[in-house]
This record gives C-alpha cells, sequence and structure tokens, in this order.
C-alpha cells in the first residue's frame, strides 16, 4: 500500500543525536538580523530604513538627546524658575561667582544666573539651526528636483547660478549680509545662512534626480501619459530625496555652530536676545577670572551640534544600502 500523507504545510526531516532525541534538519532559521518579511505589504526604502534605525545604538542615544534639547528649547520654564530678561534677577555684587547651590552654574560679569541664560539660550540657536534647514531644504531641493528633471538651459543657468554662490565663503558673506540688516535677530541669520547653503542642497538633489529619471518605472509612467509634475513629485522626489534629508540633518547641527560663531563675531544675535554663541563672546574676556560663563554653554553647544550629526551619520548609514 502506498503511502499517502494529508496535505498541508511539509514537515521537516528529523535525525537522531547522540543521546536519541529527534532533530528536526532542512529547514534552517533565518539569521537574526534580517527583517521579517510583512505579507501582502512590499518592502521599501523607508520602512528598512526605520527597521535598521530602531536597532542602531547611536540613532536611539542621539534621538533621546535631541528630544531634551528640544523639549529645553520648547518650555525652558519647566528647568528654571529663574527669568534671564528680567534685570532684577542681575546682581552685580555677585558677579563672577562661582558654581554653587543657589546658582548651579554660577553668575557672569553682570550677576546673571547662567544656568538660566544657558537654558534660555538654547531656543534661539535650535530656532536657527532647524529654521535654515528647512528654508534650505525646500529651496534647493525644488531647484534641484527642477533643473535635474528639465535639463537644458534651465539646468544651465541654475548650475551657474549656484557656482557664483559656491564662490563665496560663507562667514564673509553671512557678514555682508547682516551687514546691511544692521540687526541681528533670529530671522536675520537665518536668512544670512540659507541663503548661503541652499547651493550645496541643490547639487545633491539635482544628482539624484538625474540618476533617477532615466529608471524603469519613470519611463513606464511617461508611457501611460503621466505630466511633467506627477513625475518628477508622485516617483522621482520620493526616490531621489533620501540623500537630501542626511545631507540636511548633519547640516542642522553645522547651522547651530554658525549661529553661534556670527553671534561670537557680534554680528549674530543681540542683545537683550540669548544664545549660546552671544554667552560665549560675553565670557571670554574674563575666562582666568570665571570659567563657568564660558564652560557650560560652549559645553551644551558642543552636545548639541554632535547630537545632530551623529543623528545625521545614522540617517546616512540607514538609507545607503551599500553601507549596511
Amino acid at each position: 500500500m502506498s503511502d499517502i500523507r494529508p496535505a498541508g504545510p511539509p514537515h521537516p526531516e528529523t535525525e537522531h543525536d547522540a543521546t536519541g532525541q529527534a532533530v528536526a534538519v532542512g529547514t534552517p532559521e533565518p539569521p537574526p538580523d534580517v527583517k521579517p518579511a510583512k505579507q501582502g505589504k512590499p518592502a521599501s526604502l523607508w520602512s528598512d530604513a526605520w527597521y535598521d534605525l530602531r536597532r542602531r545604538p547611536l540613532f536611539i542615544f542621539s534621538s533621546v538627546l535631541i528630544l531634551i534639547l528640544l523639549v529645553i528649547a520648547v518650555f525652558p520654564q519647566w528647568f528654571s524658575s529663574v527669568d534671564p530678561f528680567n534685570a532684577a534677577t542681575c546682581q552685580l555684587a555677585q558677579a563672577r561667582n562661582p558654581p554653587g547651590s543657589a546658582h548651579w552654574f554660577g553668575t557672569d560679569n553682570l550677576g546673571c544666573d547662567v544656568y538660566s541664560r544657558t537654558i534660555y539660550g538654547a531656543r534661539n540657536s535650535i530656532v536657527v539651526g532647524m529654521s535654515t534647514t528647512i528654508v534650505t531644504a525646500i529651496v534647493g531641493g525644488l531647484l534641484g528636483l527642477i533643473a535635474g528633471y528639465r535639463s537644458g538651459a534651465t539646468d544651465t543657468v541654475l548650475s551657474r547660478t549656484t557656482e557664483v554662490f559656491f564662490a563665496i565663503p560663507p562667514i564673509l558673506g553671512a557678514l555682508l549680509i547682516l551687514a546691511v540688516f544692521r540687526t541681528g535677530n533670529v530671522w536675520t541669520v537665518m536668512l544670512a545662512l540659507a541663503v548661503l547653503a541652499w547651493p550645496m542642497t541643490f547639487r545633491i538633489m539635482r544628482a539624484a534626480v538625474i540618476m533617477a529619471k532615466n529608471q524603469d518605472y519613470v519611463m513606464a509612467a511617461r508611457a501611460l501619459g503621466a505630466g511633467p509634475g506627477r513625475i518628477m513629485f508622485r516617483h522621482i522626489l520620493p526616490n531621489a530625496v533620501a540623500p537630501v534629508i542626511v545631507v540636511a540633518t548633519i547640516n542642522l547641527g553645522g547651522f547651530i555652530a554658525a549661529e553661534a560663531a556670527l553671534s561670537f563675531l557680534g554680528v549674530g544675535i543681540q542683545s537683550p536676545d540669548i544664545s549660546w554663541g552671544l554667552m560665549i563672546a560675553d565670557a571670554r574676556d574674563r575666562f582666568l577670572e570665571a570659567y563657568s560663563p564660558l564652560l557650560f554653554p560652549a559645553l551644551f553647544l558642543s552636545v548639541t551640534v554632535l547630537a545632530f550629526i551623529m543623528l545625521g551619520d545614522a540617517v546616512r548609514d540607514a538609507l545607503d544600502p551599500k553601507l549596511r
């Protein structure tokens, strides 16, 4: 009589080890670092990248650190009960006091609490960095998308325009722009940095679009009658925006450092506003007498810039399949 087995999923073959126990063979376990497939939902670059990011300690650490800094910037009153904008809280008799129970970070040259000024200074520094990043990503990304897709005269004019901006030294150009406004605040500093930074995003987006527009899915969409707008924003942009996101994340920390440099030179954010660069500039002349007014703003600035750079590195590794 033939051996007839009921229909169903195949059972793994078994062997017996030295102790007589049955061991299944022929069905190897998947590697632990392979993402389990989801039925009915095809894998994509973004889903794979998110799965990879959640497994990276560098991404988790930098994200938690950035989240804390963002909460400090949005709700500084939660972390300090002293209002640094109130002149009554500054007492010259307590100028340049070392850190203690009354003033955790000490006092500055005017007797103001360094801790409260450091906490409130996070807002302007982070707002400048994030707003500059958003503006450069939108302006440079859109122009790069148009230049890469249209080619021809449009690409030539926009590419030659970016070369003019690349010829201007960033710090010198920002100094000239801020000298025209004559008033330094969050929005003028953001504008000065964005005017000089968008060409980098433009070039990255343009190169990604040139590579993407010759792919089969774009040619298929064009053959089916899709218009230029639909092709650019529905098919090319989602597949070309990954390098821009990586560069924007890394540049965000650079913009925060650039704002601090401009404020340190006296052309960035001006008093009575507060920023870490302005605090460092005010404390540099008396650093040997009191180290805390310069040390703690510089420490917060360094940690913030480092956190965004680490986040950008983690995002780059996750979005680039060649680096996995």
